[in-house]
Formats: C-alpha cells, sequence, structure tokens
C-alpha cells in the first residue's frame, strides 16, 4: 500500500455447480491463500457460490437462501484478514433474481453490484433466470443488517482515499458503453470484473484486448477473474483466463484451462496522476453512493516487472519497428523545416560520437525524403585540444560513407587566440576550458549555415538536456535540434539499428565503432592517445539517469518511490548507496539546468517524454530543488 501499490490477486475456485458448501469452503480457502500472499482485493469469478453453470435450478428457493447463508458465512470469515473480497452469487430481491457481485471485507457484506447486461444470445441464457440492475441504489435485508445495492456504488479506502474500486460483470465490459466508464468518471481507478467467459478458439485473444484497452481508456487498474473448471461442460467450457491490467499494459494473465490465481501489484497513486495530468479526462457527479472499507497501510512487496530500460522496447521485433519508426519521424519533422525555409544545406557537426552520427543519418534519410543531393550536407568535423584518432577517423569515414560533404575545419589555433584575448591560460583545464571549445564550433558550424544558405542540425540528446550537459549556447544551440527527445539509451539502438539494416558493410564497420566508443564531450587533452573525458565518470550511468527521467517526468513519481524501483530494476548491476547518489545528481542537475531548457531550438518529439519549453515538465528556471533534496537526504538518513 506504501507509495500507492496495492497487491491484488484475480482467483478461480474448482466449484461444484450447485453445491454452495463446498463452494463456501473451496472460496474461503482461496481467499486464505491470497489474503497470505499479500493480496488486498481479491476477485472471484460470476455466481462462484453456486456456479454460474446451474441453469434453471437458480429459480430453486432452496439454492438462492443456501447461496445468501454461504455470503453470509464468507464474510463472517473475513473478519481478521486484512482484506477486501469480490464473489459472486444470484440475490433475490423485491420478487426478481439479481446476478451480483458482493463487496465483504472485515466480516461484514458492504454492497451489491448487480450486472446490467444480460447476454441471451447463443449460448448465453441469462434473461431466463435474471433482472437487469436497477438504476437507483436499494437497501436490501441480509440476516440483521441492511446493505446497499445498486449499479452506482464505489468502494472506498478509508486509509487510503485514492483507492476506489467500481465493479461490473461479465458482458458488462462487452458492450458498447461497459459501465466501467460510469465509475471511473465519477472516480473509480480501479475496475473489478467478475465474469463467466466460456472459451472458443480465438476468444482470449479479444478478451485480452478488450480488459487492456479499457485499463487505457479509463487510466485504471483492471482485475478480470474468470469462470473455470468445475462449472458444467454440457454446452461450453471455462478455461479461467483471469487478467490483471493496468493503464493499457498486462501485468499478469492466468495459464487457460488451469484454474490459476495470478497476483499483481497495481499502482493507484499513477494512474491518479495520469488522470490529473490528462486535462480531458473529464470526472462527474452522478449520484454515486461511496462505502468506505479499510485496509492496513504497509510495504508491499512488488513481484510485477520493473524495467530497466523504460524508453527501449524489451522484443527485437518491438524494438526495430519503435527505431524505424523514431527515425522517421525525425526525418519527417527535418523535412518539413528544411521545406519551409528554404535551405540549400544542412550543417552537422560531427564528432565521432552516438549523437552526432544520429543527427547525420538522420539528416541523410529527411534528404532522401526530399530528393536532394547528399553533398549539400555539409558534415564538419573539427578537432580539437580532446579529439583522439579513433573518433576523428571514424567522424571522416562516416561522412563519406554517406557521401556528405566532407569539411575539416580545426578549432585550436582559433581557440588559443581567445584564450590570449581573454586571458584565459591554456594549461588550467577549468569550465572556461572547456566551454571556450564548444561555442568556438558552435560558431563555425552558424557562420558555415549562413554562407552555404543552410540550417545548424543540433546533435543533443534528451537526457544531455535533461542533466543541462551541454554548453550554454555552445552545442546547446542549433537550428533544428532532432535529437532532443531520444534519451542516450536509446540513441545507441538507433545507430545500431541503422548499422544491422543498411546493406552496407564499410558503413556498418563504422556505426558499430562508434557504438563501441565511449561517450565524450573530448574537451580534455587525450592520455596515451585515448579519451581521457567520459561522461558517464562524471555524471553517472545514463542508464541510471534515463530511469530517473522516464519515472520523473513520465509517471510524476517522488524521489522515494524511484529509488525503490531502481534498486529493484538494476539489483545485481548497482550498490544502492551508487544509485541514490547519481539519483541525487540528476535531481540537482535537472533543477539547476533549466535555464538551457527554456531557450531551446525546435525539434520533433518521438515519445511520451520530452523538455523542451513545450515538452512534459515546463518550469521555472528559478525553481527550488529543495522538497525534493530533502526526501533524498532522508533516504540517506535511512540507509545510515
Amino acid at each position: 500500500m506504501k507509495q500507492g501499490f496495492v497487491k491484488v490477486a484475480a482467483v478461480t475456485p474448482k466449484i461444484v455447480v450447485a453445491d454452495t458448501k463446498e463452494n463456501t469452503a473451496l472460496i474461503c480457502a482461496e481467499i486464505k491463500k491470497a489474503e497470505k500472499e499479500g493480496a488486498k482485493i481479491i476477485v472471484l469469478p460470476e455466481l462462484c457460490i453456486t456456479g454460474y453453470t446451474c441453469s434453471d435450478l437458480f429459480l430453486q428457493e432452496k439454492m438462492l437462501r443456501e447461496a445468501r447463508q454461504s455470503l453470509l458465512e464468507i464474510a463472517a470469515f473475513t473478519f481478521a484478514l486484512d482484506c477486501i473480497v469480490f464473489v459472486g452469487l444470484p440475490l433475490e430481491y423485491n420478487g426478481k433474481l439479481y446476478n451480483v457481485a458482493a463487496a465483504v471485507s472485515n466480516g461484514k457484506v458492504l454492497g451489491f453490484v448487480p450486472k446490467t447486461y444480460l447476454p441471451n444470445y447463443n449460448e448465453f441464457y441469462e434473461a431466463r433466470h435474471f433482472a437487469r440492475g436497477m438504476e437507483e441504489t436499494v437497501q436490501v435485508s441480509l440476516g440483521e443488517e441492511v446493505v446497499p445495492m445498486g449499479k452506482k456504488l464505489l468502494f472506498t479506502c478509508q486509509t487510503m482515499p485514492e483507492l476506489k474500486i467500481g465493479v461490473e460483470l461479465c458482458e458488462d465490459l462487452w458492450m458498447p458503453e461497459p459501465p466501467s466508464i460510469r465509475h471511473a468518471l465519477n472516480g473509480a481507478d480501479v475496475i473489478v470484473n467478475l465474469s463467466a467467459s466460456d472459451e472458443t478458439t480465438g476468444k482470449d485473444i479479444y478478451r485480452e484486448e478488450l480488459v487492456g484497452g479499457q485499463s487505457a481508456r479509463l487510466l485504471c487498474g483492471y482485475i478480470y477473474a474468470s469462470a473455470g473448471d468445475g462449472e458444467s461442460t454440457q454446452d461450453v467450457v471455462y478455461s479461467a483466463h483471469n487478467i490483471i491490467a493496468e493503464n493499457g499494459r498486462i501485468l499478469k494473465k492466468a495459464k487457460r484451462f488451469a484454474n490459476e490465481t495470478v497476483y499483481s501489484e497495481i499502482d493507484v497513486l499513477r494512474l491518479n496522476a495520469e488522470r490529473r495530468r490528462m486535462t480531458t479526462f473529464e470526472t462527474r457527479m452522478d449520484g454515486y453512493t461511496e462505502i468506505p472499507f479499510a485496509l492496513k497501510i504497509e510495504e508491499t512487496e512488488l513481484t510485477r516487472y520493473i524495467d530497466p530500460m523504460p524508453f527501449v522496447p524489451g522484443s527485437k521485433t518491438d524494438r526495430e519497428r519503435r527505431c524505424d519508426e523514431i527515425l522517421s519521424i525525425q526525418a519527417m519533422g527535418l523535412k518539413k523545416r528544411l521545406e519551409h525555409t528554404h535551405c540549400r544545406s544542412a550543417v552537422i557537426g560531427i564528432s565521432g560520437g552516438l549523437d552526432s552520427t544520429l543527427a547525420l543519418l538522420v539528416t541523410v534519410r529527411a534528404f532522401d525524403l526530399l530528393g536532394m543531393d547528399h553533398k549539400n550536407i555539409k558534415a564538419v568535423t573539427m578537432p580539437g585540444f580532446g579529439t583522439t584518432d579513433r573518433t576523428y577517423d571514424n567522424a571522416v569515414s562516416l561522412i563519406k560513407c554517406l557521401n556528405a560533404d566532407f569539411m575539416e575545419v580545426s578549432i585550436r589555433d582559433a581557440v588559443n587566440i581567445h584564450f590570449r584575448d581573454i586571458g584565459q591560460d591554456p594549461k588550467v583545464h577549468d569550465v572556461t576550458y572547456e566551454n571556450g571549445q564548444a561555442r568556438e564550433r558552435t560558431q563555425i558550424l552558424m557562420d558555415i549555415a549562413n554562407k552555404t544558405g543552410g540550417m545548424v542540425i543540433g546533435t543533443g540528446d534528451l537526457s544531455e538536456l535533461a542533466l543541462g550537459w551541454a554548453t550554454y549556447n555552445g552545442d546547446h544551440m542549433s537550428m533544428y535540434a532532432v535529437n532532443a527527445s531520444v534519451p542516450k539509451t536509446l540513441v545507441r539502438h538507433l545507430v545500431r539499428y541503422y548499422a544491422d539494416t543498411c546493406g552496407d558493410k564499410e558503413l556498418e564497420a563504422v556505426l558499430l565503432d562508434v557504438l563501441d566508443t565511449p561517450v565524450s564531450p573530448e574537451l580534455l587533452p587525450p592520455e596515451d592517445g585515448k579519451i581521457s573525458q567520459k561522461t558517464e565518470d562524471l555524471v553517472g550511468p545514463y542508464e541510471l539517469h534515463d530511469f530517473y527521467l522516464y519515472h520523473m517526468l513520465r509517471l510524476g513519481y517522488a524521489p522515494a518511490k524511484i529509488y525503490r524501483l531502481a534498486k529493484i530494476a538494476f539489483a545485481g548491476t548497482y550498490e544502492d548507496e551508487t544509485i541514490l547518489k547519481w539519483l541525487k545528481t540528476f535531481y540537482r542537475r535537472f533543477f539547476a539546468q533549466q535555464f538551457k531548457r527554456s531557450c531551446l531550438p525546435d525539434g520533433p518529439k518521438v515519445g511520451s517524454v520530452a523538455v523542451s519549453p513545450r515538452g512534459d515538465l515546463r518550469m521555472p528556471s528559478d525553481a527550488s530543488a529543495r522538497i525534493w533534496m530533502e526526501e533524498l537526504e532522508a533516504l540517506n538518513t535511512e540507509r545510515r
């Protein structure tokens, strides 16, 4: 429950049709098992107290009376358990029979939610037995208690008010306007579905798409528990296809035909943050009744997968598709800008590093779309005090492989003259020494662009911009920044994808060597001919910073939550103190360097995160990082 994570379970007991006593024992055993595993929300199938396939036995008074008694026993069983349980049964009210989901917790029945849509086609005959759920909430006598029943019930956790649960049953989800839509617009961020969906060929794929799609559309968690082995097979077979989803992502699904209980953790605070961010998610006040329940707030052990590379798809097929898509977005953005400004050339500084390599590849693709000669790409290498033979040779080879116009302008003499003019000792390798070189290179590119009627193409990536790892009015500036929303971890895969698909062995070899070269601005003299200034030694590993960047900007997580997830994602790769050290560096630099991001050149947004003035976290340059840094210092204290 801490930090918004709520463990949930979708459970399918192997029931016996019409045997309410046996089913009660089975249901209680499954509830106990799930609660012992830490599940706080436990969902069982539709009509599981009696079985969904009872047919005309639903009309037997004995069956209905026993089902009520079973529900009271199940409720009593939960008295000492820390969970809320949703279980299905037939319930008579005012001379009509309803297919309901009962919510039980802490020994009490909290409410009944009746099914809205009753299928009566193909193999389904529900309208033969059941009435459609009532619009207005009514009160039902149950033993010595009076329990609310209606479609407008929400179950709200008193100890975690952000958690609100709405209920629908099976067919409700398959309709054009499922009840869950109204539930969500009235505040429900977790939807439970008690189902008895029979299995036919290919139906499981559609079912998963429905559950995943509904969780995405409603920005909610969705727990789908379905009937399985134990139901009558007189007409159909049930597979216990249990599914847990969150905001479009399937967190867990059961192996079909196995009556498998599935567990995962739903991040309720993330869902609420998504709704705050999405201003078109408009809430309503439709007269819902909120029914309180309580759960203990305690640490939830996370079993859901925490991706250490959130910007990079895990499967090779998805990764290749994503890479091609991003290259197309970048190239199309540049194409439009070149067309609009009637530029005759594009000017790029080529260092032999990853970012300038990607910018050149994108520019080549844009020129191909325009039918322009690659010779109109002015690819400029500008050797300086830190340039190594390896990066210089790669830069030259890359330019020649792509048939761009090779230009070389050494910056050494010009920078030395500049140092003389401002009284900078060349032996002092401070920030002035480094930034003087970066600004000289930018001046050269800008002037060549003026001379050739061209546009300077920016090379800096999203990760560098987040950290402020750019020289203000140096490599920070361009006329169109094609890499501005591409994180460093993804830059690598884009270059790799180009190498794998270019069909040119010589170009492939150059690109692979660029990928193998340490990331460096090369502003300090080499040591024994090798790069002496490695970026990740100075600001930290980019894979960590990209992880922090995604979870802060895209999900709005607090530092302690990011730290917790990073420890899981990078277990065995980085020590906890290393993760915390670079997380502090990330926050300190992110806030301190906003002034650079406030005046960035245009560039195409390729993913869900961007840091331009039109990006996903627009903040004043003078915002204080105090409350974030205090939380990080508190983590430091806890570790001690």
